[in-house]
Parts: structure tokens; C-alpha cells; sequence
């Protein structure tokens, strides 16, 4: 299936880890992201979970099972983005690629560089596979939610956006369900002619 009945937003989470996969610790990644998709989504929305090795091939598969078969509108992963021989999820989801999506990894990069000068090693890239939006995060649970959130001021005020802010808009694009986010938290960007009514909740 290609998107759900309804209107709930199906994400698909892909934490990939050798040492988690293998039980060695816990992942961090999934949780993380479950628990920061809680605090920011004002719309329905439920996750497909995997825990895989750094293996390129299984990346691969796994990203297209995720998208083809069960029909994720947004795929997030977490974890072997950067220049060790190990870390190969950028050329397993550049592979899956319709088409690519620099920005993404852009912003990321300028977010990490306000915390550490070791963010330009990063290579997390974002693409786009039929009607689905992936983007490789980070593996550390507090630089998973700056990515996505931004950096916010004293008084709350956006200070660089997140990466999330134009999510929305993009799965919006590329024919996904509508979703609404809570403002505090991280406000998305549509342009006017875009945005509907708030829902009641």
C-alpha cells in the first residue's frame, strides 16, 4: 500500500545501529523520536519501528519495505552518517533516491555547528521516494530533537528553525496527509495560499 485509508500520518523510524541491533545497549534513536513526534504533533499519527545493522544492503531494503509495503508518508533514521567505513546510510538512501533533497542536510549541518565544530563530517542527506520524504538524524537523542526543533531564544523565539518547520509543507507536495504541529514546540511553514483551518481538538 502506497498511504493509509485515513488521514493518520504513518512515519516510519529506522535506527541503524550494529551494537544496538545486536542487544550490546539499548537505541536511544527510536525513543527519542516517539517521544519528540508526542510533544509536536497535533495530528493523528502513528510509527513503524525498525532496529537494523550498518549494512548497506539492509538499509536499502528496509528503506523501500518501509515505503513501498507499509506505506510511510515520512521515513526518519537515525545513526551512520558520518565518515567512518561503517557508516553508510547516505549512499543506501541515495540509492533508494527518486530525488534529492539538499536542503535538509544543509540545515542540519548549520544546527550541529552552533553545539560542535565536528557537524561538517556530518553527510545526512534527505530524498524523496515516490510519495515518501527520508531523512537521516542524527543518533544522539539531544541532537535529534535540535534538528528537528531549531534553536529557540530565552523567550522561546526561534533563534535558527528546525528542520521539521518544512516537513509539513513538503509531504503536503508529495501528496501525504495534512498534519498540524503544536506552535510552541515547532511551528510549521506553509505558505498562505497552503494552510486550512485549525482543527478542534
Amino acid at each position: 500500500m502506497m498511504a493509509n485509508d485515513d488521514d493518520t500520518l504513518l512515519i516510519g523510524l529506522v535506527s541503524i545501529s550494529d551494537r544496538a541491533s545486536q542487544g550490546v545497549y539499548a537505541d536511544q534513536g527510536i525513543p527519542a523520536l516517539e517521544a519528540w513526534f508526542k510533544s509536536a504533533l497535533a495530528t493523528p499519527w502513528r510509527t513503524i519501528t525498525r532496529l537494523i545493522p550498518d549494512e548497506r544492503s539492509i538499509i536499502e531494503s528496509t528503506l523501500c519495505d518501509v515505503v513501498d509495503n507499509e506505506g510511510c508518508h515520512l521515513v526518519l533514521t537515525t545513526g551512520g552518517t558520518g565518515p567512518a567505513l561503517r557508516d553508510v546510510t547516505p549512499e543506501a538512501t541515495l540509492a533508494v533516491a527518486d530525488r534529492v533533497m539538499p536542503g535538509f542536510g544543509e540545515q542540519m549541518r548549520q544546527i550541529s555547528l552552533r553545539f560542535v565544530p565536528t557537524a561538517i563530517l556530518s553527510r545526512q542527506v534527505a530524498v524523496i521516494r515516490k510519495g515518501s520524504l527520508i531523512i537521516n538524524l542524527p543518533g544522539q537523542p539531544k541532537s535529534i530533537k535540535e534538528t528537528l526543533e531549531g534553536l529557540k531564544g530565552p523567550e522561546g523565539e526561534s533563534l535558527v528553525p528546525g528542520i521539521f518547520a518544512a516537513v509539513p509543507y513538503c509531504i503536503d507536495l508529495i501528496g501525504g496527509p495534512y498534519i498540524e504541529t503544536h506552535d510552541e514546540v515547532c511551528k510549521a511553514f506553509r505558505p498562505k495560499s497552503a494552510i486550512r483551518p485549525k482543527t478542534q481538538s
